[in-house]
């Protein structure tokens, strides 16, 4: 007997396709077709399948991959940076580092719209949106946004929202951050908004605009007290809004107090590594007047069935998937990762703690500053926080030579003057480091606190985060066993499959996690000279070339940082290539009633008509209706925006001919990617019509979900749309979406990997199990539940949609009971009620083993039986295990009046026993939540007996 065949290849890609060959073999069996690649032939559309196969080279080994990895990564040079701009060295406390940034427990959880299975990030969420409401002075905070430059394009949305004033015009300080007044400016034009920027003190004409927005302290240093203007315009009826540094805050008056109404920023300095850019969490905070058109997600806190306090997602009807078209934002992820590790590092230091930090840096900061002046130059402004900008005429480029031969970069700030911003990093030698630059190589740093320069009226009074989560006991210990309980209250793909539908919940691999810690890729700034990051540059280059390959475009930006980022930049590619032809006129964009509610939402941002397409009733779009409004706004007609595989699972066979009556009104065509993961390898957007896409990294290509953040959402085009891909003021373009020239460039190491470590023929092999998976499930539920669409040859996509409606009328039964049900089994409930209501949306990914998917199944097959005796009479039809679950582990003690039995309750089919997964609250209450919306940490004595547990 020989022994079995070891295929190199097989191996490699175990680590990301579930099943083995043999179980392979036995699930196209059960789904009825010849071969794994016969099923393929009988889902796609022929005439869409690519001709030829992706060609990688050889697939890496995890050991290659890391090898190959830290080549590149040493590329990247590693120079202490004191530009600033935003972007600050920080120390990440280790046991953060360890417990929350690399944990899978927290990087790999879904965003918290299962509020039972999400009490751990909900708490740690809550815990960001105190603390940023604490610093600002303001009452209510949202869980984080993109980055601080789209924070502050939605300051400036927000206010014309709330503002009494009829103006078009916004006024932005001249010192805000120059990234920030570029994605400013590009959120305007598609409104016909005028963006001036000046001065606040001698340039703003409250009557003439309907907000403002100030930078605290500015790019430049200085450290204004904006009471005054922002009291002009409230006169006015205008809205003010501070962008302001929450480190500054501890030492500095906060925005609140000088009446602002709303703050935005970044909280990357609290503990986030710069990563050439991010991710980072930007927050954003209001006060309780304006909190409904606050944008983003934000924690509530609620009840749970129970009575027991639960924390939930408030406010879910301004969401952008409910108002659509009359959405004023597109915002989908956000960056709940880093908004947790932002909140954890102000759990973990205390408002003590991050007081001393900014008085370090304060001090750090005029200690350069005493010492440049000694040496002779003129350092402006008089009073700042941590930078100055200093005067050096034609010795700028010496003197940022040799800086960079010290080790340190400095900003160059036009031809004759040089910025300079320290921050939590800095020590002694970097300060000598820099005097030296300046010629000062006798001086030599003095241990003597020197005298504060803040000034002195703007000196923060107030206290801030007095919560008892922020005077927790901070031995490591205890910190580590806080980060450990609200793990231990989530579920995440570390635990159970996550099954939703259009959200690709795949395995984000351990040796792909890896090399994003490494300081040559976490370090960098992302205004660091380009001779210092060569390595990132090869990896985005080469990422870029396999992302043109795998969809058929042919240039990428990976300045978007979410998939609603590249919808919107994807957009505006196409606006401005109207434009650019003088067929301004074309604003119409067809987009079907199915589509995500980010498409008209970002259609919307992007000065466009939505003019929605219907549905016929097998789910496609219905043809007759699409070519009838294509004629009527032909000459109009700028886009449409299609989703391919289609947002209910299937592969619509007129696909080519939507695209081609498009282009034959001389619109251009959006494929959404957010399906891409049925179509690597099989089949290319770019070839079957489409002109630009977006590319979900955070799906597709392996970037975790975080909770609900980080995202990437880079565009794909073809050659005609080039040259209108969004710039970035650092690189001398224009029409700048994101913060960052490359988004969130840090994480790209992950998706480039996956594709080295898969290589061309792993990635095709992925697409095709994917399929095989959603099939497998279609099969083994279709003789239980109503499988409601299907494409050629009955076969579903990558996912399938399952009816739950029937069982509303025979039973009682709601989508929401089967779903938390699924929660006593241990997995993470499908997509809900979308894109049909009442209906659940599973995608199981080629990641899930054969054991997990029929665990899956068996459990939705046993919720089929428990709803069986409720029509059969066998159960009551109210007091039954689908109305009252999700069960607790305190469901197991004390009375039981219930008619099931405690094993039934919390051991349902599928559930695992000596590894059960308990929820730690019963079924939330969400209208409670709505009518008692509490955003910020509860008071302390609600807050004690929780703590105890």
């Amino acid at each position: 007997m020989s022994a079995a065949r070891y295929d190199p290849y097989d191996f490699a890609n175990r680590r990301h396709i579930g099943p083995t060959r043999a179980e392979i073999d036995a699930m196209v069996e059960t789904v009825g077709a010849k071969s794994l690649h016969g099923l393929i032939d009988e889902t796609l559309p022929p005439g869409i399948r690519q001709d030829e196969r992706i060609d990688f080279g050889v697939s890496l080994s995890e050991g290659h991959s890391l090898e190959r990895m830290r080549r590149v990564a040493n590329r990247n040079r590693l120079v202490v940076s004191l530009i600033g701009q935003g972007y600050y060295g920080t120390v990440m406390p280790p046991a953060i580092q360890r417990n929350i940034f690399e944990n899978p427990a927290w990087y790999t959880a879904y965003s918290p719209y299962q509020p039972e299975i999400s009490q751990g990030r909900l708490e740690a969420l809550i815990n960001f949106q105190t603390m940023v409401c604490d610093l600002t002075g303001l009452d209510v905070a949202n869980a984080s946004l993109l980055d601080e430059a789209t924070a502050g394009a939605e300051a400036m949305a927000m206010a014309k929202r709330i503002a009494k004033s009829e103006a078009t015009t916004f006024f932005v300080d001249k010192d805000c951050l120059p990234q920030t007044i570029a994605v400013v400016k590009t959120r305007a034009e598609p409104f016909g908004w005028t963006v001036v920027v000046g001065d606040p003190f001698t340039d703003l004409d409250p009557k003439a605009v309907f907000g403002a927005l100030f930078q605290y302290p500015g790019a430049g240093g200085a450290v204004h007290d904006f009471t005054a203007p922002i009291a002009g315009l409230h006169e006015a009826g205008a809205v003010a809004a501070v962008a302001a540094d929450p480190l500054a805050l501890t030492l500095l008056k906060p925005p609140g107090e000088m009446g602002a109404d709303i703050a935005v920023g970044s909280t990357q300095r609290f503990g986030v590594p710069i990563g050439f850019g991010g991710p980072h969490a930007a927050y954003m905070a209001t006060r309780d007047a304006h909190k409904r058109t606050l944008p983003g997600r934000i924690v509530g806190v609620s009840i749970d069935a129970k009575g027991k306090r639960a924390y939930r997602l408030a406010l879910q009807t301004r969401e952008q998937h409910i108002r659509r078209e009359k959405a004023t934002s597109n915002i989908c992820t956000s960056q709940v990762l880093l908004a947790v590790v932002a909140s954890m590092y102000a759990v973990f230091h205390g408002p003590a703690g991050l007081k001393a930090i900014a008085a370090r840096v304060h001090r750090d900061a005029v200690r350069l500053a005493e010492g440049i002046e000694q040496l002779g130059f003129k350092v402006e402004p008089k009073a700042f926080f941590d930078t100055i900008t200093v005067e050096v005429g034609a010795f700028q480029g010496l003197i940022l030579r040799s800086a960079v031969e010290n080790g340190v970069n400095l900003r160059k700030i036009g031809s004759d003057r040089i910025g300079i911003s320290t921050d939590e990093k800095v020590r002694p030698d970097v300060v000598e480091a820099v005097w030296r630059a300046f010629g000062g190589t006798e001086l030599r740093f003095r241990e003597e606190y020197p005298e504060p320069r803040l000034p002195e009226a703007l000196k923060r009074t107030s206290d801030f985060l007095s919560h008892p989560i922020f005077h927790m006991n901070r031995a490591e210990s205890e910190m580590t066993r806080y980060m450990r309980r609200l793990a231990d209250r989530d579920l995440a793909l570390d635990r159970a499959m996550i099954p939703l539908g259009s959200c690709t919940m795949k395995l984000n691999a351990t040796a792909e996690m890896l090399p994003i810690s490494w300081p040559q890729f976490a370090d960098i700034h992302p205004f660091a000279p380009k001779d210092q990051t060569a390595g990132y540059h090869e990896l985005i280059g080469d990422l870029s070339q396999k992302l043109c390959e795998i969809t058929g475009y042919d240039a990428i930006s990976m300045q978007p940082n979410s998939g609603a980022q590249g919808e919107y930049a994807g957009l505006l590619a196409i606006r401005r290539y109207h434009h650019a032809r003088g067929d301004s006129h074309r604003t119409v964009c067809l987009i079907p009633s199915s589509a995500h509610g980010t498409n008209p939402a970002s259609a919307q941002m992007c000065g466009m008509s939505v003019v929605v397409v219907g549905a016929k009733p097998d789910s496609d779009v219905d043809l007759d209706d699409f070519r009838a409004k294509a004629q009527a706004h032909g000459p109009n007609l700028a886009a449409c925006m299609i989703t391919y595989p289609s947002t209910h699972g299937v592969f619509e066979e007129h696909v080519r001919e939507i695209c081609d009556i498009v282009h034959g009104h001389g619109g251009q065509v959006y494929i959404d990617g957010a399906n891409m993961n049925a179509m690597v390898g099989l089949a290319r957007p770019g070839d079957i019509g489409g002109d630009v896409s977006h590319l979900n990294l955070h799906k597709t290509f392996c970037i975790p979900h975080g909770g609900g953040g980080p995202g990437m959402g880079p565009i794909g085009v073809k050659s005609h749309l080039t040259p209108f891909l969004p710039g970035h003021p650092e690189t001398g373009g224009e029409g700048a979406v994101s913060a960052a020239p490359y988004g969130s460039a840090s994480i790209l190491p992950i998706s480039w990997s996956y594709c080295l470590m898969m290589g061309g023929r792993g990635l095709t092999q992925a697409t095709r199990v994917a399929i095989l998976n959603a099939n497998y499930i279609a099969a083994r539920l279709k003789d239980a539940y109503p499988i409601l669409f299907h494409g050629r040859n009955d076969r579903v996509a990558h996912e399938c949609i399952v009816d739950i409606r029937p069982f509303s009328k025979s039973a009682g039964v709601t989508v929401d009971d089967v779903a938390k049900r699924l929660i006593d089994a241990g997995f993470h409930p499908p997509t809900m009620s979308w894109p049909v209501a009442g209906t659940l949306m599973i995608e199981p990914t080629e990641s899930e083993t054969k054991a997990e998917i029929d665990r899956f199944c068996d459990a939705m097959l046993g919720i089929r039986e428990e709803i069986r005796a409720i029509e059969e009479g066998r159960a009551d039809k109210q007091n039954n295990p689908l109305k009252h679950a999700p069960h607790t582990v305190q469901d197991l003690i004390g009375e039981w009046d219930r008619p099931y039995s405690r094993e039934a309750a919390c051991f349902p089919a599928g559930s695992l026993g000596i590894d059960k997964y308990w929820p730690p609250v019963n079924r939330v209450d969400n209208a409670y939540g709505d009518r008692n919306l509490m955003c910020s940490c509860p008071p302390p004595e609600a807050y004690a007996p929780i703590a105890a547990e």
